[in-house]
């Protein structure tokens, strides 16, 4: 045999064997092939090399969805080709922008390779419909909200991009394309959500994007441009709205701190392009509403450029409509799904070619035939998801209308009547995972507004939509088959709404701690709850208290005291949302975030809050110590957003710590060998290592303990040398996509992410990345260890479900050589 050092290979790759296969009638035959071939190169040294990103990604991963449930979308927008079909750019919130060539029946990213993911606003050029403009960063200011890193151009529809300004902006609302001049475009810039940002307000290129002139500046560092709308007929009007708004870690408020506190938010109008502009007022414009205003929303319609709509949050939250060009207006409709979280659905959209049919995006999509008097619910919690974001109307036959909603996209094709659900986009917003060890293994895991899921990690003709199994419901975050009934499982919607289900039958029965008398419990929106390695079936779940279960639930008991800093202030959810009180548990503060428990040590418990404190016992609850004072550098009230007991020394641990919620997008990752006592930086602000984003979670492997995995809310980073140099996985282009919790398979060797926008995907087989050590990075070529190879008989199943379906990847049906070579 004839072995070949070609060196055009990646670093680190895996190779199917085709014919060797085919000869190989058992996995033990198989294994000696592989032998055989480890032994034709002589280890080869040459000089040092760096462990870099390319040293990695030729391990491959592969994404196995689930697009039945999608993921929230944030931006919509098309054309109708001279073909008839229509061309779509979609764009997720936390998951890039998609392109469809064929009216939505087939999508493909077209991001993938750029820094952020998150997607605030897509526009096309009126005069050239490749010339696509994209808006980075959210601007459905949730609390679970990812970043973006300013604006994109790209001039041959969506297949290549350039980065052209605003890189402080981190959201963009809206974008705006001059219709008499490609290189005039505007962009709404709401700015920093955690922070004061002097980088907020309404933008202006004339050139194309090489330079921005900000032409509408809020009147203090928390008021940013959220909308801008162009007069049809005369582009030099205009009309912005100004929101004036901030989040915290315990509170949210959209314009001022109180309902009827002072407010920079406003709604102002220009006449000449953008150089001078004009305040709405009530006292200059008869029927507008008084101040203080929240976020505002506003449209004209395409078809009368006289009619105008705002939507303004107030005191006194309504629709106003204008036929004057924005001089009058009069108050139209307040009804629940008009004026209900502004913050996550103020957009108003008018179809092109009837001005008095009106769409609303709320928790149901609505839509007025008169003009906004009254409204009728076309799409929701009945027809379609809820929560829509965005809606697009075919110009040319308004009959047709795209709404994309935190389940993804939908289609109507007789003006919101009747809907049809797209089960195409993997955009799944996933906050954990774990894993069962059934051959193959099933994966489970919680997703943004929609629920618990299981589905298969493999399965014959593919992993379809139809593999995966919804088992709980509300906003899902973690679940975890019971260790010690298999037709059992626990799972839990925000708040710490804990179940304990039948997975067959699906009877659930909520197994939340109750408080004691005149008490109140407080849990966080995403509530940790974990197994223990060491005692089957016991679970723990945190409030302000550490509770442990040994009977399935059934029964609780607190084995701490309140381990967070208990700060009333931030405490005050009842006060939270500004103009509008909104009060639910994503702003839950000074709870406990994670938790666990040591597997060498049995009673050794970790836990960290989300006010900063991390508290260790190793007496199983009876004695606590909060040893966060130790972490050197740290600075006060960080978030804990995953500490790890490690799986091979009781004395060490692992700690990821966020401080996005106080404006710095930093990760700080620390480990200790000393059960706290001291602590060593792995990575920080000061000595980012390479790293990029604000840290979520830290694995350590389960066989080499120098081997470490860190997801951020930018990738995968891996170590091999206990964090000393750290590498991003772009395996199979790996998108910078934020990586919120990490599973080791301790059978199959599989590493399986949770990712909050593109859904589950798998590595298979990191067995290569254990035997990478400084010594085998020396040398030019060597073939590397692989996990045993099981050949399996060919199943029967899968079925036709046309182009318009998602089917995720299944591991090689074949053996697979792993070699690593220098470049």
């Amino acid at each position: 045999m004839r072995c070949e050092n070609t060196r055009t290979l990646p670093k680190l790759s895996q190779k199917r064997i085709g014919t060797f296969f085919e000869f190989a009638r058992s996995a033990c035959e198989v294994r000696c092939v592989l032998a055989s071939l480890f032994l034709c190169v002589a280890p080869v040294y040459a000089q040092e090399t760096s462990f870099t990103s390319s040293t990695i990604s030729g391990l491959g991963a592969r994404n196995i969805g689930s697009a039945a449930m999608s993921g929230r979308i944030a931006a919509i927008a098309g054309t109708r080709e001279p073909s008839g079909k229509i061309t779509l750019f979609v764009g997720a919130a936390s998951g890039g922008i998609w392109k469809s060539d064929d009216s939505g029946t087939r999508y493909r990213p077209v991001f993938d390779e750029q820094h952020v993911q998150s997607i605030g606003a897509i526009a096309l050029d009126p005069k050239n419909s490749k010339n696509v403009w994209v808006g980075t960063g959210e601007a459905w200011t949730r609390n679970s909200v990812s970043i973006g890193d300013g604006i994109y151009q790209s001039t041959d529809g969506g297949e290549t991009w350039k980065h052209v300004g605003l890189e402080k902006s981190e959201r963009i609302a809206r974008v705006v394309v001059d219709p008499r001049n490609s290189d005039t475009v505007f962009a709404a810039v709401p700015g920093a959500l955690w922070s004061d940002s002097p980088d907020r307000g309404l933008y202006k290129t004339t050139d194309g994007g090489k330079t921005w002139q900000l032409i509408l500046k809020g009147a203090n560092l928390s008021t940013g441009c959220t909308d801008i709308k162009m007069d049809p007929t005369n582009p030099d009007i205009m009309f912005a709205a100004m929101w004036d708004f901030r989040r915290k870690g315990w509170e949210y408020r959209s314009g001022g701190d109180s309902p009827t506190a002072p407010s920079a938010s406003g709604l102002f109008r220009s006449t000449d392009g953008g150089t001078t502009w004009t305040e709405i007022t009530p006292e200059a414009n008869q029927g507008f509403p008084k101040k203080p205003y929240g976020r505002l929303a506003v449209a004209i319609a395409p078809s009368n450029a006289q009619r105008v709509y705002a939507f303004v949050e107030s005191p006194e939250s309504a629709l106003f409509v204008s036929d004057d060009g924005g001089t009058t207006w009069d108050k139209r409709d307040k009804s629940q799904w008009m004026v209900w979280r502004p913050f996550y659905f103020a957009n108003l959209i008018v179809d092109p070619k009837n001005p008095d049919r009106l769409f609303k995006t709320d928790g149901s999509l609505i839509v007025s035939d008169d003009g906004g008097k009254s409204f009728a619910v076309v799409g929701g919690f009945q027809g379609a998801h809820g929560d829509a974001h965005d809606v697009w109307i075919d110009p040319t036959n308004t009959q047709v209308v795209f709404v994309g909603d935190d389940g993804g996209m939908w289609y109507s094709y007789n003006g919101g009547s009747k809907w049809w659900k797209g089960e195409n986009l993997p955009v799944s917003q996933f906050y954990h995972v774990s894993l069962d060890d059934n051959d193959p293994y099933r994966v489970y895991g919680g997703l943004q507004d929609n629920s618990s899921w299981v589905g298969d990690s493999q399965y014959p003709g593919g992993i379809t939509n139809h593999r995966w199994e919804n088992m709980y419901g509300g906003d899902g975050f973690w679940m975890f088959p019971d260790p010690a009934d298999p037709n059992y499982l626990y799972a839990e919607y925000q708040g710490g709404e804990i179940g304990r289900v039948n997975r067959y039958t699906h009877e659930a029965r909520n197994i939340k701690p109750r408080p004691n008398y005149k008490e109140k419990l407080r849990f966080n929106w995403n509530t940790p709850i974990a197994l223990s390695p060491n005692e089957k079936g016991t679970i723990y779940i945190g409030a302000q208290f550490l509770f442990r279960s040994r009977d399935h639930g059934q029964n609780w008991e607190r084995i701490s005291p309140d381990l967070t800093t208990n700060d009333p202030q931030k405490q005050k959810q009842e006060q939270s949302g500004g103009v509008t009180v909104d009060n639910s548990s994503a702003e839950m503060h000074t709870t406990i975030y994670s938790i666990s428990e040591s597997p060498k040590q049995k009673g050794l418990i970790w836990v960290g809050t989300d006010d900063g404190n991390l508290q260790l016992t190793r007496d199983g609850g009876k004695t606590w110590t909060n040893v966060v004072g130790n972490v050197p550098g740290l600075p006060k009230n960080s978030w804990v957003n995953w500490v790890q007991a490690s799986n091979f020394n009781g004395g060490t641990a692992y700690a990821a710590f966020d401080r996005h919620t106080f404006g710095d997008m930093a990760p700080y990752v620390f480990k200790t060998t000393d059960y706290g006592k001291t602590w060593t930086p792995l990575v920080t602000a000061q000595d980012p290592k390479g790293v990029r984003g604000y840290a979520h979670v830290i694995k350590e492997d389960l066989v080499k303990p120098d081997l470490l995995f860190l997801g951020t809310e930018f990738g995968l980073w891996v170590s091999i040398d206990d964090g000393k140099s750290w590498a991003q996985f772009k395996g199979n282009h790996f998108p910078a996509v934020a990586v919120r919790d990490l599973a080791i398979h301790p059978r199959d060797n599989d590493l399986v992410l949770a990712t909050h926008g593109r859904g589950i995907w798998i590595v298979d087989d990191i067995t290569p990345l254990r035997a990478l050590t400084p010594d085998l990075l020396k040398q030019d070529v060597a073939f590397v260890s692989a996990r045993p190879v099981q050949q399996r008989i060919e199943g029967q199943g899968g079925w036709a479900n046309g182009d318009a379906v998602f089917v995720g990847d299944n591991p090689p049906d074949a053996a697979v050589i792993n070699y690593y070579q220098r470049e």
